[in-house]
């Protein structure tokens, strides 16, 4: 092969993104010896969605391509929030697509005494407080962007009587919102979160790692930086809404006197018809809007992962939407998009029926079963041929057959021939008809013998070839028609006197029986499937051996583009 044709050959490399621009500077500075040293730093309040798998494939993604190492920390700062679950469901989602912190699992937890000590060098150089002041009269004290706060009473209280306070606060000696440590700072900057921040509150509450231990919990702006700089991390990737309290991190550090990682903020994934506040997301869940956290309409991993989404889907994804700067909106058609790329490649075909009608083919023998053969992935020449029985009486969608077609309609109709997919051509020669709804019933054809593969005419052209289950071989399912679970791209942003939960979509689950064909027995939990022309569709946690239940990942097309036109 000649230079040229190499060339031509390869994968055209992507350009850096801005992250990675300032990564390879500071490699090239010889900062911090050539280290990259990223982490991921969930709180244990929830469970994890695809704006978190971003931001997971992107700090593992850094540290991977230039050499260097990841931790999982959790930032569990706040005990009244935080459950064992939420860990555990975070820990199942990092594995899950594909990503090892080997031994470096931290907990800020791990660090409570070292931040009180942190807050006490803070209090002995006359930098912090212990205010008495309730939540509210604090929240109001600040003032707003354009006015100044009004300074604490407790502000000038001496570096002893603070210290003395400090440490009766960790002693317990006092209730919940009694006191508070703050930052002391300036109460005219025009940033809201350097005008005293609260520091440490007291939260008489058992935490799911250090027990009754503490009393006093430090806030997650206190937290956070210093547990970035005791890891020594290099490069602390935050999203957006983090650069406003990078003046509050730089401060701190600055006066803790303590290594300074660096903070580079990018903007957080925004994905339509979909929200991504843990907030919002907990609400759907308590307030039995959805069937639990994992619910296959829910943008969470664990969700993702029951509706049968792949990790390489997710992790593609994300490298195909890349990082920005600045907010915006992701069309959630283009995830959606990354599975059916993913799945068009691995996942074997079945035929199925959701909406059955009967064809019955007069001419054939009304006891014979022939075995049909079916290619398992015409995209996958490896993935081999499987059996399919073919008899007399079969199923097909019921939106297959009209008795007055429009001239655009191929498939079957009074008259009409059309191909079955790895069998023969039928014609339809009748209709059996309900008498008082008048709808059909069973369809009676004819068949064609010699259009069968191998046979005479097996090449015949007809312009319609229909899926089809054999009736008396059929598998009984259930089957769950997921669709998006709001009826608007941004439901967020909704109108004046409504809330985002007025625009769920009625039709978000469907629940109905399908027939498909017999090998699907052999199914198990997580197996993912293309029903032939109905969709990708994988099977659900909730199967046993007498119940196979599956779910829709997506439709084989996107059928809400047409829709989003015409709107």
């Amino acid at each position: 092969m000649s230079e040229t044709q190499t060339r031509k050959n390869e994968k055209p490399a992507r350009s850096l993104n801005f992250i990675e621009e300032i990564i390879e500077e500071d490699i090239r500075k010889g900062k911090n010896d050539g280290r990259v040293h990223t982490r991921f730093p969930p709180e244990p309040n929830g469970y994890l969605h695809i704006g978190h798998a971003k931001s997971i494939c992107l700090n593992f993604g850094l540290a991977e391509k230039y050499h260097g190492i990841t931790n999982l920390r959790f930032d569990d700062t706040n005990p009244i929030k935080e459950e064992v679950e939420y860990v555990d469901s975070i820990l199942e989602d990092v594995r899950w697509l594909g990503f090892d912190w080997e031994k470096r699992l931290y907990y800020a937890s791990d660090y409570f005494e070292q931040l009180f000590e942190y807050a006490v060098i803070l209090i002995k150089k006359g930098m912090a407080y212990v205010c008495d002041m309730p939540a509210e009269e604090i929240s109001a004290s600040r003032g707003t962007p354009t006015r100044p706060g009004k300074e604490s009473p407790f502000r000038n209280r001496t570096v002893e009587e603070n210290l003395a306070l400090f440490m009766r606060m960790r002693a317990g000696e006092f209730p919940d919102g009694a006191r508070v440590l703050r930052a002391k700072i300036d109460m005219t900057s025009p940033n809201m979160h350097m005008r005293d921040p609260v520091l440490y509150r007291i939260i008489h509450t058992s935490h799911h790692r250090t027990g009754n231990k503490w009393c006093i919990y430090p806030m997650y702006d206190f937290a956070h930086g210093q547990s970035d700089s005791i890891e020594h991390i290099t490069h602390s990737i935050c999203t957006l809404e983090f650069e406003v309290h990078r003046p509050l991190y730089d401060w701190l550090i600055r006066e803790i006197g303590i290594y300074a990682p660096r903070q580079i903020e990018f903007a957080r994934l925004n994905l339509s018809y979909t929200v991504m506040s843990k907030r919002k997301l907990l609400e759907l869940v308590k307030e039995n809007y959805v069937k639990g956290w994992d619910d296959p309409r829910m943008p969470t991993i664990s969700g993702l992962r029951r509706r049968g989404y792949t990790p390489d889907s997710i992790r593609n994804f994300a490298e195909i939407i890349g990082v920005a700067k600045r907010d915006n909106v992701i069309d959630v058609s283009l995830l959606e998009f990354c599975i059916r790329e993913d799945l068009n490649k691995r996942a074997n075909r079945v035929m199925g029926v959701i909406n059955p009608v009967k064809i019955i083919i007069d001419n054939y023998p009304e006891t014979l079963v022939e075995e049909m053969e079916a290619a398992n992935n015409p995209e996958n020449p490896d993935a081999g041929i499987r059996k399919v029985p073919f008899t007399r009486e079969l199923f097909i969608e019921r939106e297959d057959f009209l008795e007055d077609p429009p001239k655009q309609f191929f498939r079957l109709a009074p008259g009409r021939e059309v191909r079955l997919r790895a069998a023969y051509i039928i014609k339809c020669e009748r209709v059996e008809k309900d008498s008082v709804t008048q709808a059909v019933t069973a369809i009676h054809c004819t068949y064609d013998l010699n259009t069968k593969s191998g046979m005479p005419d097996s090449n015949r052209k007809v312009k319609g070839t229909l899926h089809w289950v054999s009736a008396p071989h059929a598998v009984e399912v259930d089957v769950r028609l997921y669709d998006r679970l709001f009826v608007v791209p941004d439901p967020d942003n909704a109108e004046e006197g409504k809330s985002f939960k007025d625009y769920l979509n009625p039709d978000s689950l469907k629940e109905v029986k399908g027939y498909l064909e017999p090998s699907i027995r052999l199914a198990k939990s997580g197996d993912r499937y293309q029903l032939e022309r109905l969709g990708y569709f994988s099977v659900d946690p909730d199967s046993t051996e007498k119940r196979l239940v599956i779910n829709r990942i997506v439709p084989l097309k996107d059928s809400w583009a047409k829709t989003e036109k015409k709107n």
